[in-house]
């Protein structure tokens, strides 16, 4: 008897961590041996069961295939470990995720959330991924303390949390993304295997194990207040940002904590606050006649800025910050900016030097370094964000993607501005502290989600 008892924990404890937590509450989606409660979706990929784990095998010339939960799921917890062969492709988890049966030409096209599985070089394990629908949500270059967290050539514990609004991820243990969404509320869970057309690629295998999910008594990890979190609820803050010190610049109903660039309060014309948006309205390509340009009310130094913005076809406004006013100047106020502009349509695109003045660069002065991908068009919301650290590191996002960064007073800094428009101003951009602007340059432009921590 005392043999059987030793080879029994052994055993137990051969089997990680799932077999440590296994209890009350938790529900096994897969029993080891079939594919029992699974149905494959989409493509044409295999999937089958090899040493205790269903195993996906890629195959050329079919779309993404996906194996999928017979019964779908709203708040949960889902803890699984899964292991890749190529590292030059990538796999996903879905959940809270649907089919369109019309996707594929009739055969039917998955969409909805995504854990990412990226074991390349770019390293987004643990991002969110909108499948067929709007793109990223959360690229791991977000997070990138988490990077590291995914290990090539073994198994690795995922988690994901769904609770209310709250989307998390996290890559063994390390939290990795946090989203705010309401698009789904319930929805299937999937395992992918994606398309390839290479064929080094095929036949190559992806293991998912101990998969097992909890549906009550929901008690969501321990949040770091490091991790950036993506709140695509409109001028909302969770409880974790408040925490943070996260605070809405705009409360979507009011002009509060603005007013007019060179004006004692907010201008009488010219901007319109309708529908949750702050909107400068068009005077047909006027800079700063109509209302003109308005900024905050308290000054910043260091800061983790994000803002919404969706613009009209070919309208040009811009996001400034370390704007003092000392200047006085006519037209839009000084200081830094990250552009906003229709680069295709707006003929500051093609002006400056090698593409400074198009979106989301550091204007006249550093190019955003983006893709078409990571670019959404005139009518559609982009999402900006502005890092500026204590020691003067500042970076600009684009959707989630880093474009930009720069040292704010160093040499290099202060040599681009001796060639740029900016070097008729002393010591431009190097204030130690300023307001946020929003500029008023003539075109229809919105603004939302302004959301604002302070960084110590």
């Amino acid at each position: 008897m005392k043999k059987v008892l030793f080879l029994l924990v052994i055993t137990a404890a051969g089997q990680g961590i799932f077999a440590q937590k296994s209890g009350k509450g938790w529900t096994n989606l897969f029993d080891g041996k079939t594919l029992n409660g699974w149905k494959k979706l989409s493509g044409n990929a295999e999937y089958t069961v090899e040493n205790g784990a269903i195993t996906g095998i890629t195959s050329l010339n079919t779309p993404n295939t996906f194996l999928v939960t017979e019964k779908e799921y709203g708040d949960f917890i889902l803890e699984l470990e899964v292991m890749m062969e190529d590292t030059t492709s990538n796999s996903g988890i879905q959940f809270r995720s649907h089919l369109n049966p019309a996707g594929n030409n009739g055969t039917g096209r998955v969409y909805g959330y995504q854990y990412e599985i990226d074991p390349s070089a770019r390293r987004w394990s643990g991002g969110i991924y909108d499948e067929a629908r709007r793109d990223w949500l959360y690229p791991l270059g977000l997070n990138p303390a988490a990077q590291p967290a995914f290990k090539n050539g073994q198994f690795n514990k995922v988690r994901i949390e769904c609770i209310g609004h709250n989307l998390r991820t996290f890559v063994n243990n390390v939290e990795a993304a946090y989203v705010v969404d309401s698009l789904d509320a319930a929805g299937f869970i999937a395992l992918q295997v994606h398309s390839i057309k290479n064929p080094e690629q095929a036949g190559k295998k992806i293991y998912w194990k101990n998969i097992r999910i909890k549906t009550t008594g929901l008690v969501p990890s321990p949040h770091l207040k490091e991790t950036y979190i993506v709140n695509n609820i409109p001028n909302t803050l969770t409880d974790a940002e408040k925490k943070s010190g996260t605070v809405l610049l705009f409360d979507g109903v009011s002009s509060k904590g603005w007013k007019g660039a060179y004006k004692p309060g907010f201008p009488e014309k010219g901007w319109e606050i309708k529908d949750g948006t702050l909107s400068v309205l068009s005077s047909n390509g006027a800079e700063s006649t109509n209302g003109g340009d308005i900024v905050t009310v308290k000054e910043y130094s260091a800061f983790d800025l994000t803002f919404e913005f969706r613009l009209t076809t070919g309208a040009n406004s811009g996001l400034k910050y370390f704007v003092t006013l000392k200047e006085n100047n006519p037209g839009s106020a000084i200081g830094l900016e990250f552009q906003v502009l229709d680069d295709k349509m707006h003929p500051d695109a093609k002006m400056g030097r090698d593409g400074n003045r198009t979106m989301a660069s550091l204007y006249d002065l550093i190019t955003a370094k983006k893709t078409e991908r990571f670019t959404r068009p005139p009518g559609q919301w982009n999402i900006g964000r502005v890092v500026v650290y204590p020691n003067n590191h500042v970076e600009h996002y684009l959707n989630g993607v880093k474009v930009l960064e720069y040292e704010r007073g160093s040499q290099a800094f202060r040599d681009l501005v001796a060639i740029s428009k900016y070097k008729i101003w002393p010591n431009f951009g190097e204030a130690k502290q300023g307001r946020i602007l929003l500029q008023d340059h003539g075109d229809a432009v919105s603004f939302r989600s302004i959301r604002i921590k302070e960084l110590k």
